[in-house]
């Protein structure tokens, strides 16, 4: 069913993909492979058209978080190889075997039973293994790495694609937690390869890392929040030129006139310190416009920056307009793009909220509805 027509919406470039897809292959060696990592619908971006749009500009595979969001581009018709980028529950081998996608394993029980109905359904199962290298949040110790790989060995129904781990402080040049990740996960792949097994491909680097350390690109390297134009951390800026690929836009829904003293919002927190003219916008905290930024951020009208007024409501926000402002319901708004000369960054948004960047896009993208150009 169509989406009924609303006046808030978020826009997604395209061709802002395409572009970072090229520029974030152009910093890797000949013959790394690229992930387009589509997690949470795409980072709030819309992960259908994101994957078709990376698939086409130079990436090799797709990342994914759950089952259902494999399953979902799998029916759209993408073919592509998909990692499912967590070990996921056995009650979902037979959807990863009959749809062909990639499993990370991390305990052995899962992989039994993955090669076990891989084999009763004639098939290989391709899986990679998770290789804890200092995160400690999933993953078979470094030091186990090769007697877990030797304790699957012979068995039937699995094949050991690939060996991955994930950096914690990637984003952090010269931290000595990322150098002793990289020191573990090198010596993991050592030991695997002293042992008789291949690793297969290797892979570590997620955006930060494949901006800041070309050492730790291996074989391939995921890219997330980079591939929507956003930068990991500050310390990337200026290493790859990347286009945001997400602005959120709305229309004023309602203006009015309020005298001195009169309060805006719940709780009326915010008071008139002069005769205003206030805008009403039709999204609120359910849409990502964080309650905690109540008061704190602006908006474009005409160009022109106006500060949100009041506490931000579940679906709505107010902000105060210039005076003398000749704005009606219908005015064009923007909360993050380009409006005029002005710009308003995610990141700009995200410290405000005290957040991240990866957070802010993800929240936009819950739900309003995307447009794509």
């Amino acid at each position: 069913m169509p989406e009924p027509a609303r006046a808030a919406h978020i826009e997604i470039d395209l061709k802002a993909i395409a572009h970072n897809v090229r520029r974030l292959k152009a910093i890797t060696a000949q013959g790394t492979l690229f992930m387009a990592v589509v997690k949470a619908d795409g980072y709030g971006h819309g992960a259908l058209n994101i994957a078709r749009t990376a698939l086409n500009h130079g990436a090799d595979r797709l990342g994914v978080a759950t089952l259902s969001e494999a399953l979902e581009l799998r029916q759209a018709g993408i073919r592509a190889p998909m990692h499912l980028l967590s070990e996921p529950p056995i009650a979902a081998i037979p959807d990863i075997i009959g749809h062909d996608l990639i499993a990370t394993v991390t305990t052995r029980d899962f992989a039994v039973e993955l090669g076990r109905a891989a084999f009763a359904a004639g098939k290989e199962a391709r899986f990679h293994l998770k290789v804890d290298t200092g995160m400690n949040r999933i993953g078979v110790r470094a030091e186990e790495a090769a007697e877990f790989i030797a304790g699957l060995k012979g068995f039937p129904g699995l094949a050991h694609e690939g060996t991955m781990t994930h950096f914690a402080t990637a984003d952090a040049p010269g931290d000595w937690d990322f150098e002793r990740q990289m020191k573990r996960f090198t010596a993991a792949l050592v030991s695997l390869q002293d042992e008789g097994f291949s690793p297969g491909i290797v892979h570590a680097s997620n955006s930060a890392g494949t901006i800041l350390h070309p050492e730790a690109h291996f074989n391939m390297v995921r890219c997330g929040i980079a591939l929507y134009g956003l930068h990991p951390d500050k310390s990337t800026y200026g290493r790859v030129d990347l286009r945001p690929a997400m602005s959120v836009k709305a229309s004023l829904s309602f203006v009015k006139r309020i005298g001195m003293g009169e309060g805006v919002s719940y709780g009326l927190v915010w008071r008139a310190a002069a005769p205003a003219i206030i805008g009403t916008l039709p999204l609120g905290y359910a849409d990502g416009v964080h309650r905690v930024l109540s008061d704190r951020f602006s908006v474009l009208v005409g160009g022109v920056r106006c500060a949100q007024v009041g506490r931000v409501c579940m679906d709505q926000f107010m902000i105060e307009l210039p005076r003398g402002s000749s704005a009606r319901e219908g005015e064009p708004v923007v909360l993050v793009g380009s409006q005029g000369q002005d710009r308003i960054l995610m990141d700009e948004l995200a410290e405000l909220a005290g957040t991240i960047n990866y957070e802010m896009a993800c929240s936009f993208g819950m739900r309003l509805p995307k447009r794509y150009v």
